[in-house]
């Protein structure tokens, strides 16, 4: 893939782009336990990404190759065509005020430009580019990170260490026309309190997808979202 546009974005930090379709949008993190949240809304706002419809339709609890991210209409929004990672968290959200305040307090006051927001502040001061807000934030996945069943008697769910290491890659390849949101703030359940890593953000064009698509492949469902897509883009 020829890469047309890179942005290096340090751990805490919002990224977005509007993004054609036939794009192929390469993620890479630079550090350990590296986080990015996405959100994906269709360029004209029709769509939105779905996690409980994307995650019941392809009979999974995670984000992997060669599923598709799907719209709340049941287009493919966009397809992960590769990552180095078998989970990408899609269950516990992006991070609060609260989830913060377990550790010490921090204030731009303090820590100036080290000062640490969670990923919901920082993915509005981002919608609110577009004309979005609170109302818009819908349910994101947390790429790079994993969360398992703790040992423990409610079953809740852990953050795991070391999931990611640097070097690690996840490409999505948009179906329609994107708008793109990533923030790099902390994972809500992370158990550390020190800079996050960042990550770097690649777009170059996709291959055309061809009659033997891994998600074509993958389930019914599958295939069925990325028709719809293609029908929206005839």
């Amino acid at each position: 893939m020829s890469t047309t546009y890179r942005h290096e974005m340090p751990g805490g930090a919002t990224w977005s782009a509007t993004v054609p379709a036939g794009r192929s949008i390469t993620i890479t993190a630079l550090g350990p336990d590296a986080n990015a949240s996405l959100l994906l809304f269709a360029a004209d706002r029709l769509d939105r990404l779905n996690l409980p419809d994307t995650l019941k339709a392809q009979m999974s609890a995670c984000v992997r190759p060669p599923m598709t991210l799907m719209s709340d209409r049941g287009l493919a929004l966009a397809s992960v065509t590769h990552s180095t990672l078998a989970w990408h968290d899609c269950l516990t959200g992006f991070g609060h005020e609260a989830h913060l305040a377990r550790f010490a307090p921090t204030s731009y006051q303090v820590e100036r430009n080290d000062w640490r927001r969670p990923a919901r502040s920082e993915l509005l001061l981002e919608l609110a580019k577009y004309g979005l807000g609170e109302a818009d934030l819908h349910g994101c996945v947390n790429l790079f990170t994993k969360v398992a069943i703790a040992d423990d008697t409610a079953a809740s769910l852990a953050w795991q260490a070391g999931h990611t290491v640097a070097g690690d890659t996840v490409t999505l390849r948009t179906e329609v026309d994107l708008l793109v949101v990533l923030s790099t703030a902390q994972h809500p359940l992370a158990t550390f309190d020190h800079p996050v890593a960042g990550v770097e953000v690649a777009v170059g064009p996709a291959a055309p997808v061809a009659a033997d698509d891994p998600s074509i492949a993958f389930r019914d469902e599958t295939a069925r979202s990325l028709e719809m897509s293609r029908r929206v883009l005839a």
